[in-house]
């Protein structure tokens, strides 16, 4: 049975790791608004540029003959994973839930015979997946956004991504991040963005009704061939500001739970160490009483 002393640093070390976890979800709450803020802006500009893009695509005469980012390459034998995960842990299944949807995807992918390729946005998503996969990562990031995320970030993952398409490493690429719902809910996505791929639903609304005709100057195939390496870098700024608003929301959630969790410890510790220290000062009144009846 432990001692007063050894339950009384036990409590004090708890009460400790209370105020750490207490002041880690404060800060977390205060970087969640931010991010919060920045993701759900961004929404508005990467959906908007993806139906612009599908109603050009949907009026170019020769599709067959389009951009290659639209086309594709005619395969799909390799596949490219751009998986977004965090730098710092402590943030509830954040990575866990991200991690597992990517093993689900290339067990898959390997299933049907397909090649795959990792690129890890994130140390903790990366160090997951090497333990399996570690042959199929070509490209890490870390640290991206660490003091605040901009475009530039998100630029240098779309430029690797563009790099191999034009150098024919792979034919089909995927971001698989984790899109903010609400601080208690994360939802790991998967998104195609090389071909491009129209919005789900929007080819059908554009096909509903009558289609309005319009002229382009220059051609739809110039613009697309313009706008598409610019709608990848803003499709996977979208997604590193979703994944982290995310994070934070994830973080927040987790340590508000540990500082719970804390309180109900320092609770039951208290009520041992009362328990203890009565059932001390019973013994000791037992034998002096008992000492006192022998002389």
């Amino acid at each position: 049975m432990p001692s007063l002393k050894d339950i009384r640093n036990r409590i004090g070390s708890v009460k400790s790791t209370q105020k750490i976890t207490s002041a880690m979800k404060m800060v977390a709450a205060s970087k969640l608004r931010r991010a919060q803020e920045q993701a759900e802006a961004g929404r508005p500009y990467a959906d908007r540029m993806a139906r612009m893009l599908s109603s050009l695509a949907a009026n170019l005469n020769d599709a067959a003959g389009g951009p290659r980012l639209m086309v594709g390459t005619g395969d799909d034998r390799v596949h490219l994973l751009v998986v977004i995960s965090s730098d710092r842990g402590l943030c509830g299944g954040f990575n866990g839930a991200i991690v597992r949807e990517a093993k689900r995807t290339i067990q898959r992918l390997l299933a049907d015979g397909k090649q795959v390729k990792l690129i890890c946005v994130g140390r903790k998503g990366r160090d997951l997946l090497r333990r399996d996969y570690a042959k199929l990562i070509v490209q890490s990031y870390e640290e991206l956004g660490k003091k605040k995320l901009s475009f530039a970030d998100a630029d240098k993952v779309a430029s690797k991504v563009l790099e191999m398409f034009d150098a024919g490493e792979f034919d089909v690429a995927h971001l698989l991040y984790n899109k903010f719902k609400s601080a208690i809910a994360q939802i790991p996505t998967l998104q195609q963005i090389v071909p491009f791929a129209p919005p789900k639903g929007e080819g059908a609304a554009a096909s509903a009704g009558p289609k309005a005709q319009y002229e382009f100057e220059p051609g739809e195939e110039q613009i697309l061939t313009e706008l598409l390496p610019k709608n990848l870098a803003i499709q996977v700024y979208s997604a590193l500001l979703e994944s982290a608003a995310s994070e934070q929301g994830a973080r927040m959630t987790a340590m508000d739970n540990a500082t719970r969790n804390a309180g109900d410890m320092i609770k039951k510790l208290t009520l041992v160490y009362n328990r203890t220290r009565q059932a001390s000062i019973t013994k000791e009144l037992i034998e002096i009483i008992s000492g006192a009846e022998a002389v």
